[in-house]
């Protein structure tokens, strides 16, 4: 295993975390298999989603605002239950496959840490599954 660590600069930001992920792969030397990536905090995720337009990003930031507002009458009261909820429709892992020591994602495809209660230090893990012969 091995842990990425970054600090978000904001309360709500999707940092594109890809170039991490693929520099744990060879760290780890993983040829063929797959990456175990997850966050070990309950007000972030992650997510895969389209890296080369950043209005997705702003656009998902929009809809989870809609779909969760910071200024709902929560019984939580620590001031950051809409950043629980976003992050647990964003989820805490992804997996992606590796073939040839390379994250096989589609050509649109970036991994992104979604950050809902920032700013703060964070921490990813990522875990080598490695392919077994059959």
């Amino acid at each position: 295993m091995l842990t990425l660590s970054l600090q978000t600069p904001r309360r709500v930001v999707f940092v594109d975390i890809t170039d991490d992920v693929g520099r744990a792969c060879r760290e780890l030397a993983l040829a063929d298999g797959a990456l175990f990536v997850f966050v070990p905090h309950t007000t972030a995720g992650l997510t895969i989603n389209e890296n080369a337009d950043p209005s997705v990003r702003a656009d998902m930031e929009m809809t989870l605002e809609r779909i969760a507002p910071r200024d709902l009458a929560y019984t939580h009261r620590e001031g950051n239950a809409d950043a629980h909820v976003k992050a647990s429709l964003m989820g805490s892992s992804v997996t992606v496959p590796v073939v040839g020591g390379r994250l096989r994602l589609g050509t649109w495809q970036g991994i992104y840490f979604a950050e809902f209660d920032g700013p703060r230090r964070r921490q990813v893990h990522v875990v080598a599954l490695p392919a077994h012969a059959a």
